[in-house]
Parts: structure tokens; sequence; C-alpha cells
């Protein structure tokens, strides 16, 4: 498997751009670049069935994230707050996350 460099990374705002929750925003969780996916926090629950163990002595029905293909994502600009591409340029000799819309700078 290759590594796929994503857009967006943990702690991003992003917005659903397809699917169920399409329109709907939330905190990335976690990123998984080998996968090209994103589990956003509120989006995209599964219920899961749960026998008791160890770990879960109590048992019965789980309600979970599920990943996301991170292309369905956009992320949100946390200065103009509207969903946005993003471009890289450089600020003071590193790196980073530029908004399209306000030319804010992201990271």
């Amino acid at each position: 498997m290759s590594l796929i460099k994503l857009h967006v990374k943990k702690g991003d705002t992003v917005q659903v751009l397809s699917g169920k929750d399409k329109g709907k925003q939330g905190k990335i969780i976690s990123a998984m670049p080998r996968k090209g996916s994103v589990v956003v926090e509120g989006i995209n629950k599964v219920k899961r069935h749960s026998k008791a163990s160890l770990k879960v002595p109590q048992g019965g029905i789980i309600t979970k994230e599920m990943p996301l293909n991170a292309c369905k994502v956009q992320l949100v600009c946390p200065a103009c707050n509207k969903p946005t591409r993003i471009a890289h340029k450089q600020v003071n000799g590193k790196n980073s996350r530029v908004c399209k819309k306000c030319g804010e700078t992201i990271d």
C-alpha cells in the first residue's frame, strides 16, 4: 500500500460533501493516510452488536463512527468559517496551508 497525502489532518473541522451526512460539519478524530480515509466526530455513525467481554462487560449495541474517504470532506477555514480548498505556500521558510477564499494561513 502506498501512502496518500491528505489535505486534512487530525483536529481540523471539515464539512461532508456527499453521502447521507452531506452538509454536516465535524472535527476529525483520526486520519489514516495509508487508506486515504478520515474518521469525523458525529458523522457516518453505525451500530455494532457487541458480545460481553473483559473489555466491554456490558455488551449490547454500540454506536461508533466509521471512516469516510478523505475526498468526501472539505476543510472549513477557521477564519472565514466557510468550506474551502487549500493552497500550500511557504511562510517564514515553513510550508503551511492557506485558505483559497480569504487567504488566511490555517496552520
